[in-house]
């Protein structure tokens, strides 16, 4: 074992600090990553805070993973040393049920392994997240980077990007389609980038009129208010496809009303109970309200190798690993246009 410097918490009620960690020795299919930079999503909180009900501590965040291999086993041939990569919020699963024989190792049936917080097949230990100098993880989970985006702005594509490419991309979006997309945050301002480079028309749906001009600068060609009953009566029945974003609990009746006949709405954001949902809004048009989680690993590649051909990252504020819990905290509150990236340079040269 490897022991290295990691940023993680002991409990519930702690903050985020300077911590020691090991990292297994190299296996004959593993890559081991010298970690540049990390993205903060809302999720490194709610496992933080024990929010699921499911933390074990110490715990160390990060899925939104970025660097530079520093060695590879030998039976690795995908991957070398000096590759820019990427890991996202899986590290292994079984790689046999039929969920992973589908590519879709995020619905494994045995469980997928998760990068932070998830039983390490290999060690005594849990798994430990990107708030690290290092990680070491099996050559099937590690994704090859586009070296001509901004590769700090890249770390966010590991998670929120995916979130909202694949349902976007499972769905068929495509040219000439309307396609709402319903919050604008971490995953929404990817929504539309990804909407918009599809050759849909994008509309941004939000309850906040001062959101517009942001939402436009991505890639929105239209704002709806969703507050404004006359503007949301005169989109009824037109879009293709929704993409909801929302974090928290609310009543997604109006935005049903919003779709075609046989159209499909998903939600992303809200992992909790949401208002109760009127049968009637989807009875009357046969329409539906679906579901998605990430990606699966091949998937996950086909997003970045089309924001690679499309220059698409995310909007980015970087930080330093020591200002993780003032992070934390505007994350909460809204505060942040629209992921926190840690510079892992500052963790590197902490004393």
């Amino acid at each position: 074992m490897n022991t290295i410097k990691a940023y993680g918490t002991k409990s519930e009620e702690a903050d985020l600090e300077q911590l020691e960690i090991e990292r297994r020795e190299l296996l004959d299919n593993d890559v081991k990553i010298d970690i540049l930079y990390c993205g903060v999503c809302h999720s490194d909180i709610h496992a933080a805070k024990n929010d699921w009900g499911n933390a074990q501590y110490p715990l160390v965040p990060g899925h939104e993973i970025v660097g530079r291999v520093l060695e590879v086993g030998s039976d690795v041939s995908n991957f070398k040393e000096g590759d820019l990569v990427g890991v996202g919020c899986m590290v292994d699963s079984c790689q046999e049920c039929g969920a992973c024989e589908d590519d879709l190792e995020q619905f494994c049936e045995e469980g997928m392994i998760a990068t932070y917080n998830s039983e390490n097949k290999h060690t005594d230990k849990r798994t430990f997240g990107g708030y690290s100098t290092s990680i070491v993880v099996r050559e099937e989970f590690v994704l090859s980077v586009p070296e001509n985006l901004d590769t700090k702005a890249v770390a966010p594509l590991l998670c929120a990007g995916i979130t909202t490419f694949s349902p976007l991309n499972h769905w068929n979006v495509k040219e000439g389609d309307k396609v709402g997309v319903v919050g604008l945050g971490g995953l929404g301002h990817m929504g539309i980038k990804f909407a918009n480079a599809m050759g849909a028309e994008t509309i941004m749906i939000t309850t906040s009129p001062d959101k517009a001009e942001d939402a436009k600068r991505l890639g929105a060609d239209a704002v709806l208010i969703s507050k404004d009953e006359d503007e949301m009566e005169k989109h009824k029945g037109t879009f293709d496809f929704l993409l909801n974003t929302v974090p928290v609990k609310h009543d997604i009746n109006p935005y049903l009303e919003l779709l075609k006949r046989d159209s499909t709405m998903v939600m992303v954001g809200a992992i909790e109970p949401l208002e109760p949902m009127h049968g009637g809004s989807i009875i009357m048009g046969r329409k539906r309200v679906a579901g998605s989680l990430i990606g699966g690993i091949k998937e996950t590649q086909e997003m970045l190798d089309f924001c690679g051909e499309n220059d698409i990252v995310s909007d980015v504020e970087m930080i330093d690993m020591q200002d993780i819990n003032t992070a934390f905290e505007r994350v909460t509150n809204n505060d942040v246009k629209y992921r926190f990236v840690i510079d892992m340079k500052s963790l590197k040269d902490e004393k």
